[in-house]
């Protein structure tokens, strides 16, 4: 990591002087935390898996065009008990929590690992663009509703052999009796329910009662696969608002417009190692 403490220093100064902080998260902030996908991580999980089928990270794994539910549900559910129900290795959310938890805070995330929520942000003031891994949905989808899935995702995980589990236990919607998926926003069938909506609204009227403030848009992680849900719009806002500061923290992708440089800090660098250093 290059020298950043000019950089640290004046993110620190804006943390402290902002009237209202908008924290838009990517997937870089869970990686900082230790949820990697490929390596050592993957191979404690998933060592039977590579053998089997040849693939070498979590991601390629869930891509995999498994023969039979059984089979596809033994990955997803140990994917998902390890990235959705298990506290990541580091506490990179947990000290970001102590820098904001007395600002007036709102996140948006397109992480679907649940870490805010986990490490005790305000379920009020979170908005999980993107879905997450601890719901389903139906396949077709026959309605608007998700389920919460960590029940039969544990006994899934626990019930297992041989890289199956049991077909008693492959999810199926209650009202139509197609499959369950996960609600996981890959397509024009991801569901958008009442939680979902209920949390956009949120985050709408967060940004337009606090418009005009002195605004810290604080982007984390987050880089070019989706760059119109936090990037673009935190650029624009920034830009609109000559009290706000954008910032952004990522490792190897930081940049920012000419147009608000002299309001910005963009710092290279890994995301927990940053926040450990403003923190003190």
């Amino acid at each position: 990591m290059t020298d950043c403490s000019a950089q640290t220093e004046k993110l620190r100064a804006a943390l402290d002087e902002a009237d209202a902080l908008v924290i838009g998260a990517g997937a870089g902030l869970s990686t900082s935390a230790g949820f990697t996908y490929d390596g050592e991580r993957f191979r404690k999980y998933f060592a039977d898996f590579e053998a089997k089928y040849g693939f070498h990270d979590m991601y390629s794994g869930g891509f995999y065009p498994y023969a039979t539910p059984e089979e596809h549900w033994a990955y997803w559910s140990r994917y998902i008990l390890i990235n959705r129900y298990t506290d990541a290795p580091k506490p990179v959310y947990e000290n970001l929590l102590r820098l904001v938890r007395d600002k007036d805070y709102f996140v948006i995330t397109t992480n679907v690992d649940h870490c805010f929520q986990k490490a005790g942000f305000d379920k009020k003031r979170l908005f999980y663009t993107q879905g997450d891994y601890g719901l389903f949905q139906c396949s077709e989808p026959c309605c608007r509703e998700t389920w919460d899935n960590e029940a039969v995702i544990r006994q899934m995980v626990a019930e297992q052999k041989d890289m199956k589990i049991p077909s008693a236990l492959v999810p199926r919607c209650p009202h139509c009796g197609k499959p369950l998926t996960m609600n996981l926003r890959a397509d024009g069938s991801f569901v958008e329910d009442e939680g979902w909506h209920e949390a956009a609204g949120r985050y709408a009227n967060f940004l337009r009662t606090r418009e005009g403030q002195k605004i810290l848009f604080l982007e984390l992680g987050v880089g070019y696969n989706t760059p119109v849900i936090i990037k673009y719009p935190f650029w624009q806002m920034t830009a609109k608002n000559p009290r706000a500061t954008y910032a952004c923290i990522n490792r190897g992708e930081v940049f920012c417009p000419a147009e608000i440089a002299d309001r910005a800090v963009c710092i290279d660098g890994d995301i927990g190692d940053i926040l450990a250093r403003i923190h003190g």
